[in-house]
């Protein structure tokens, strides 16, 4: 049997005040990923023929941040009820139903969603209402008021709710589905005669009960219908992304000693069998393979961690950063762009940046890669089995050959030859004597200065 088609219609058109930012409300991340995203790949897999963002205020950022959508403008935001018909009468060539989205309730699962469109081809259902039941008795959430097939006979707002409807749990989210043969004639009916002269989604609903249609309710827990209005509620959602994929991490596989103090991101892939230690965060595009240990203290994103490799405690590693099999990223050690050979190590207080480091090559303490001038970036190359003494300064373009050691404390300008040792540094010059006579000749002075006062 052939499923009637789909519109998706993503009401993002409100200013998002309460966010007090220039940034638009559903662009703000949550997990290193826009709030609207998430939503917009459980929408791409329910497969609708048309996904609509109904905006308003900020269009351009929307416009510039979300591609392959298809964009109607609100004017003027006069309620859910107007954005719907704004979105329903952009589409007069549509001939399915339509499932009205909130761009800031990201986290509507998928099966919600199916269970909603399930619902839907009844031929006796004009629409499909989304509920919840709050823990919060107190919520301002409108309220269900149910016949007795338990269908949804109205929706009463909190504020005009006698104490025994205010008792109902089940509550509105306000995403539905309409059926698409009445929809637009529903919306067209719609008033503003209320306190807000706004127009309302939720008064559909008494218009298709008067056409003869049920409206049939289905429920989702409050933790995914969770709304983000201001910062508070986008901490609240960092925390509750973060605890599910916590969990997710454990159940497949990962150890971690302090789970509360490790982050993730929306895109965080994880191998199995590996350590993490308290306060580890991952930004995105982080892969980390089986048996890494990623130890406490550190910050890892846009890079790729190899099997065995073992990286911190202190460690920051950039985007571009690949650390190979078994290696070892030691503590105040930071990499960018860098491909960091099986079995290299980098022990302590190195930068390594835009370089190839070979196998089993050995960074000192004090290390850096000199990859700047102010204007261009250049690359290093150090070989396999290379030594690099403390407190060297590798000058790019520069070439360390392989099994080559440098000299602590040098200011490598020049390449290396393979298996070479190169040294660049001062010849060292000792002065006898002239310590004690230092310090003789400044204790006076200092005496001399403090007899004057």
């Amino acid at each position: 049997m052939s499923r009637t088609p789909l519109a998706a219609i993503i009401l993002a058109a409100g200013k998002g005040t309460r966010m007090k930012s220039q940034l638009h409300k559903v662009l703000h991340p949550v997990g290193g990923k826009p709030m609207i995203s998430y939503l917009l790949d459980t929408v791409e897999h329910l497969s609708p023929e048309k996904t609509i963002l109904v905006v308003g205020a900020g269009k351009e950022q929307l416009q510039q941040a979300i591609p392959g959508v298809e964009f109607i403008e609100q004017t003027e935001q006069l309620g859910t009820g107007h954005a719907a018909k704004v979105a329903v009468d952009a589409l007069d060539d549509f001939t399915g139903d339509y499932i009205i989205l909130f761009g800031d309730v990201p986290f509507t699962p998928r099966s919600v969603m199916e269970e909603m469109i399930a619902a839907s081809e009844d031929a006796n259902t004009g629409i499909v209402v989304l509920g919840l039941r709050p823990e919060d008795s107190n919520h301002w959430y409108g309220r269900f008021i149910q016949g007795p097939d338990g269908s949804l006979e109205r929706i009463v707002e909190y504020k005009d709710a006698t104490p025994e409807e205010r008792a109902i749990r089940l509550s509105n989210s306000g995403i539905m589905l309409l059926k698409g043969s009445h929809a637009k004639s529903w919306l067209d009916q719609l008033g503003c005669d209320n306190a807000a002269e706004e127009y309302y989604l939720t008064d559909l609903i008494e218009l298709a009960r008067a056409d003869g249609f049920s409206v049939p309710i289905v429920e989702a827990d409050e933790a995914d219908l969770l709304g983000i209005n201001s910062r508070a509620d986008l901490a609240a959602a960092e925390a509750a992304r973060q605890k599910i994929w916590r969990a997710e991490a454990l159940d497949a596989g990962v150890t971690m000693i302090d789970p509360a103090t490790v982050y993730f991101s929306h895109d965080t892939q994880l191998g199995q069998d590996i350590t993490l230690e308290p306060n580890v965060f991952f930004g995105p595009s982080v892969t980390l393979d089986d048996y890494v240990t990623i130890k406490a203290n550190s910050h890892i994103e846009g890079a790729h961690v190899r099997a065995g490799a073992v990286v911190g405690p202190f460690a920051r590693l950039r985007p571009g950063a690949d650390i190979g099999k078994g290696a070892k990223v030691g503590n105040f050690v930071e990499m960018k762009n860098t491909n960091f050979g099986a079995g290299a190590k980098a022990s302590h207080l190195s930068y390594i940046g835009d370089a190839v480091v070979g196998a089993g090559a050995n960074i000192g303490a004090g290390t850096i890669t000199c990859n700047y001038d102010g204007f261009l970036k250049y690359k290093t190359t150090i070989g396999a089995g290379a030594f690099i003494g403390s407190n060297s300064a590798l000058v790019a373009p520069v070439s360390i050959g392989e099994g080559a050691i440098v000299g602590a404390g040098s200011v490598i300008t020049k390449n290396v030859d393979d298996n070479a040792l190169a040294v660049a540094r001062g010849k060292q010059r000792d002065v006898a004597g002239f310590a004690a006579k230092f310090r003789d000749e400044k204790a006076a002075l200092k005496a001399k200065n403090k007899s004057k006062k």
